[in-house]
């Protein structure tokens, strides 16, 4: 029993016309591993250059333990000056990482360091470019975004192992209920297929980052994430040109954004143990009707 995951393609340079029609169009992901030769960040993006231009900044710090239902989803598990993060990151492993961390409104001049793929597509967010960070044995867990972007994510410094999912088999995956998220009760990279036997046979890809690579992910795709390394990543995220993606973006944001939160610290830990019996119960029914 397991998952069925297959590598991403892997290019050193890839035309636009070549994207749109086998990637973007498609939905398909990739990595492009010279996308960032001509970036300046490429080399300069050090953790002692990053701990000389922001070192003294206090950030929010997460760690791999499941989501307590009474406080809000990503709530900080303790904060630490960003210099000292990074050194203990480089130091030794550690499962605490920075999530979504805009640097570029604290240091504006970082966007001199890397370019836009402009030429690949359109609808770049350029106001939210996101730095996460992570020490090896840290873990982000199985979700896609709410928002539904599609993601350009470079990684720097070391190596990140990452698994990928079409949304079509987020009901095999045990989604939880009016959320962007999966059950956090299994461990991607080495499930329990009798305890969640829905997982077993679900398609997906499988991908390892090192320093400059650049992997596109298209909209909705679920992705987890474990770093091997202390190392961090870059994320331009994009909109979907079409009008029906944006229509369902923006349903994403006002459903499982506000709506789920409100519900969520309504009836707290009462409605936590009913979405992820509900999860059970539709990962179960996707499994006996043969669905994805």
């Amino acid at each position: 029993m397991s998952f069925i995951l297959k590598p991403v393609d892997i290019v050193e340079s890839i035309t636009p016309e070549d994207f749109k029609k086998n990637y973007l169009k498609t939905k398909r992901p990739l990595v492009i591993r010279g996308l960032t030769k001509d970036w300046p960040a490429r080399e300069k993006w050090t953790t002692e250059y990053l701990k000389e231009i922001g070192g003294e900044l206090e950030v929010p710090l997460y760690d791999n333990s499941k989501a307590d239902p009474s406080k809000p989803i990503n709530a900080a598990t303790t904060h630490m000056k960003f210099g000292d993060y990074l050194d203990l990151i480089k130091r030794e492993p550690t499962e605490l990482r920075i999530f979504f961390f805009n640097l570029f409104k604290k240091v504006p001049s970082l966007i001199n360091d890397i370019k836009i793929p402009k030429d690949l597509m359109g609808g770049f967010i350029e106001s939210m470019p996101a730095m996460f960070f992570g020490g090896s044995n840290s873990v982000t867990f199985l979700h896609y975004d709410i928002d539904l972007p599609h993601i350009f994510h470079t990684h720097f410094g070391g190596r990140k192992h990452i698994v990928l999912f079409d949304n079509k088999w987020k009901d095999r995956l045990y989604c939880l209920p009016n959320a962007t998220y999966a059950l956090e009760d299994y461990d991607v990279a080495n499930p329990d297929f009798e305890k969640f036997p829905a997982l077993n046979g679900v398609e997906g890809y499988e991908v390892f980052l090192e320093h400059g690579d650049t992997l596109f992910m298209p909209t909705g795709m679920w992705h987890w994430m474990k770093y091997l390394d202390g190392s961090f990543s870059l994320s331009l995220r994009a909109w979907d040109q079409s009008i029906t993606r944006k229509v369902a973006s923006v349903w994403s944001l006002f459903t499982h954004g506000a709506i789920d939160s409100l519900i969520k610290m309504t009836f707290k830990e009462k409605y936590a143990h009913w979405r992820e019996k509900k999860a059970v119960k539709i990962a179960e029914n996707a499994l006996a009707k043969g669905k994805p």
